[in-house]
């Protein structure tokens, strides 16, 4: 018996019977030899970490455009809070921790630089929805490894996929990442903002801090046993209504005052503007793109659904640099 086939056994003897078992996974779409050291979900977790796209995630917005300071958050350091209040979940409800850590992992690298300003940049230049969550399994599927994917899982891509509130994973694991997303954004970005003067803990109405406490730290405590005490030994997760109805109109408070503020997004117009002249651009001069984009074009692929998968993929900084290298006059200088 191999490694991988103890991890497998055990997993059955352990997890509960709602969990995703590594032995019993839908597959990928490419078959492939199975590994005598992980099962398909760790391969899958390390495929993502060592993936170009994740390393990518350092330098793209969360709430702040390439703010100053070292200590805001990124899209990278948010997906490892989520990855690691998932695993949190997981380990205590006894789902399949290595598919929720990909999952967690993987659930925002298709966003675009400038957060969720770029997103509606691009809707408005495509004519359609742009949607971070189908770009992230766009990215593992199409545009990692020169075109290849990473060939990940059905459970890993679609927990990818239906991470968002509106949508409904198909595993236990997925429904993990779901929450854990709303229950990571919503206490760092609080933290973030007071960090950066624009939230005070006390402007916090008092009828949440009451049910959900004080602090960042007491917060996420809250959530995260109040999630693994209402979904215990049940199919689904689930959380209290009280604290559940606090969840939801914090987020609301959330957007009321910090994301949608003018001291958070004073630059947000600058940006859009910017995502909007980089897609002109490329659409008009597609052999800028680099050779691994052409060769989407070439084998059919919609040119404005390629320059807008190599947008997407820019961090923040890559975009400001193409801006200014095509649009920003450089000085004269006698060579």
């Amino acid at each position: 018996m191999t490694l991988r086939e103890e991890f497998e056994k055990r997993e059955h003897e352990l997890n509960s019977p709602y969990a995703a078992f590594s032995d019993c996974s839908k597959g990928r779409d490419r078959e492939e030899e199975p590994c005598d050291l992980r099962t398909v979900y760790q391969r899958d977790r390390d495929r993502i970490i060592h993936s170009k796209s994740f390393r990518r995630l350092k330098h793209k917005t969360q709430v702040f455009l390439s703010p100053y300071g070292d200590h805001y958050r990124t899209r990278l350091t948010h997906t490892l809070e989520v990855a690691q209040i998932a695993r949190t979940i997981a380990r205590c409800l006894r789902m399949n921790e290595d598919l929720t850590e990909a999952i967690a992992l993987g659930h925002d690298l298709g966003h675009t630089p400038f957060g969720h300003a770029g997103e509606r940049a691009l809707t408005a230049m495509l004519g359609r929805p742009f949607r971070h969550n189908e770009q992230s399994v766009r990215v593992v599927e199409k545009l990692e490894k020169d075109g290849k994917g990473l060939n990940l899982t059905w459970e890993v891509r679609d927990g990818m996929l239906n991470h968002k509130t509106t949508l409904s994973p198909s595993t236990v694991e997925g429904e993990i990442v779901r929450i854990s997303d709303k229950v990571a954004y919503i206490s760092h970005d609080i933290d973030d903002g007071i960090r950066a003067g624009i939230l005070f803990e006390e402007n916090i109405p008092k009828e949440l801090t009451d049910v959900l406490g004080k602090t960042t730290r007491d917060r996420i405590d809250t959530l995260i046993h109040d999630i693994i005490t209402a979904s215990m030994d049940k199919p689904h997760i689930e959380m209290s209504p009280e604290v559940k109805d606090a969840l939801f109109t914090l987020r609301t408070f959330m957007f009321e005052n910090l994301y949608t503020s003018q001291a958070a997004k004073s630059e947000e117009g600058k940006a859009v503007k910017m995502i909007e002249r980089l897609f002109k651009h490329y659409s008009e001069n597609t052999s800028d793109m680099g050779e691994e984009y052409l060769a989407m074009i070439d084998k059919g692929e919609a040119p404005e659904t390629v320059v807008c998968d190599y947008i997407a993929g820019m961090t923040d900084n890559f975009a400001v640099m193409k801006y200014k290298d095509i649009y920003i006059p450089k000085s004269w200088i006698i060579v």
